[in-house]
Order: structure tokens, then C-alpha cells, then sequence
């Protein structure tokens, strides 16, 4: 089974509250090092931390991450943003574009970068942060981002497996952090979606299903679309 008992691991977005819950689980499981990138990276209070300079939408950015973190055994895409409104109609092209980039080709660039390092070491890990809006169109180029990613990640489980490496896509809604402020109704604690993540990975598991907003929509995704959309139904008078 994958392990992080002496792993190696690299965070993206590390910064945020999620990705601080990444960094020092990791720890408390048994990594040997993290590196907790982002773009512009923070002072941390453990030595087996290394701060890392990271923008995940920069070629040369990454290619530096490559070269710096050679001996990475868990990666975890967990960078993201959201773009400033929900509506394709009325966001800018400029905004959905830099929105692809952080929430799609970002994390499909790195992996791909890191690729041939994780395949050189037996037991690695690739975890992709996606979310329920891959699945629900609720937000938008959001939504659109993080359904290319799922989308990916299938292709890229399926292409590093013969390689040995292990690869968990994770769903989720609304989680308490700075991103989802705006947001009502229940938020998993970040503490919950990242000890659920680790349970899942250690445990072999492809996808997380973390609350059961996220498992009803995927359970959805397989009757009409009318029902997963309600609304819908008004409009065809």
C-alpha cells in the first residue's frame, strides 16, 4: 500500500489552510521532508520544512521546483483559486483563462514534470485536489477547471499506474478556509478533508468522496440531467 512513512512529499498552495493541514500531516505520519511551495513562500518552524518558491502557472517556475525537490516521492496538487464570479456569461476571457491555468494546466504541468522522478522511486503518490464543482456546475469556469482535472487525473492514473505510482483524485465541497468565507451551509474543517485524504491514499484508495454532498452529486451524475438541475425544469414551458 502507499505510505507517507518516510516519503518525501511536495504541497502546492502550501500556504493556504488546506495546504498547511497537508504539510504538517504529512509530518505527523512519518515524512521524512515537505517542501511547501508557493508562490511567494513563508517561514516555517520545523526543519524538515523546506519553503519552496512555486508558481504553478509558470513553465519556469516549475522546471526550478523540478530541479530543486529531485528527490520527491508524494505530490500533492492542492493550488487553486477561483475566478471572480460564477457566471461564464459575464466573467472576462481573461479571468477564465487564468483560472484554467491554476486550476487545470498548472497542476497537469507539474505532474507531468514530475513524472519521471516519481516513477523512479517504488511507492510514490500523485494527489489531485479537484472538488464537488467538478461534478455540479455551480461555479462557473470554476467548475469547468476542476472537471478538466478530473478528467486528467483519470488519464494520468491510468498512465503512471504501469510506472508504480499511485494516483488519488479528491472530492469535496465546501471546506473552511479563506476561499469558501462567502459561502453557507456546512464546510468540512480543513483538519477532517486532510486526515480523510492521507486515510484514503494509505489505504489505496483512487478518489475521496470526503462528505456526502460530494457522494449524492456523483451518485447523481447517472440519472437526467434535470434532476441533478431542478430548476431546469421551469424553463421548458
Amino acid at each position: 500500500m502507499p505510505s507517507l512513512d518516510g516519503a518525501v512529499v511536495l504541497v502546492t498552495g502550501a500556504n493556504g489552510g488546506i495546504g498547511t493541514h497537508f504539510v504538517h500531516d504529512a509530518l505527523d505520519r512519518g515524512a521524512a521532508k515537505v517542501y511547501a511551495t508557493a508562490r511567494s513562500p513563508r517561514a516555517w518552524d520545523d526543519e524538515r520544512i523546506v519553503p519552496l518558491a512555486l508558481d504553478v502557472t509558470d513553465r519556469a517556475s516549475i522546471d526550478a521546483a523540478v530541479a530543486a525537490a529531485a528527490d520527491v516521492t508524494v505530490l500533492v496538487n492542492n493550488a487553486g483559486a477561483t475566478p471572480p464570479s460564477a457566471s461564464l456569461l459575464d466573467v472576462t476571457e481573461a479571468d477564465i483563462r487564468a483560472n484554467m491555468e491554476t486550476n487545470f494546466f498548472g497542476p497537469v504541468f507539474l505532474a507531468r514534470a514530475f513524472a519521471p522522478i516519481l516513477a523512479a522511486k517504488q511507492g510514490s503518490i500523485l494527489i489531485d485536489v479537484h472538488s464537488v464543482a467538478s461534478w455540479y456546475a455551480f461555479g462557473g469556469a470554476y467548475s469547468a477547471s476542476k472537471a478538466a482535472l478530473w478528467s486528467a487525473t483519470n488519464s494520468l492514473r491510468i498512465e503512471l499506474a504501469p510506472m508504480g505510482v499511485h494516483v488519488t483524485g479528491v472530492h469535496m465541497g465546501y471546506v473552511d478556509t479563506d476561499m469558501a468565507a462567502h459561502a453557507e451551509g456546512p464546510k468540512m474543517l480543513p483538519t477532517q478533508l486532510v486526515t480523510t485524504v492521507y486515510d484514503a491514499v494509505e489505504a489505496g484508495e483512487y478518489e475521496v468522496l470526503a462528505d456526502q454532498l460530494t457522494q449524492g452529486v456523483k451518485a447523481a451524475l447517472s440519472g437526467p440531467v434535470e434532476a441533478l438541475y431542478p430548476d431546469l425544469r421551469g424553463t421548458n414551458a
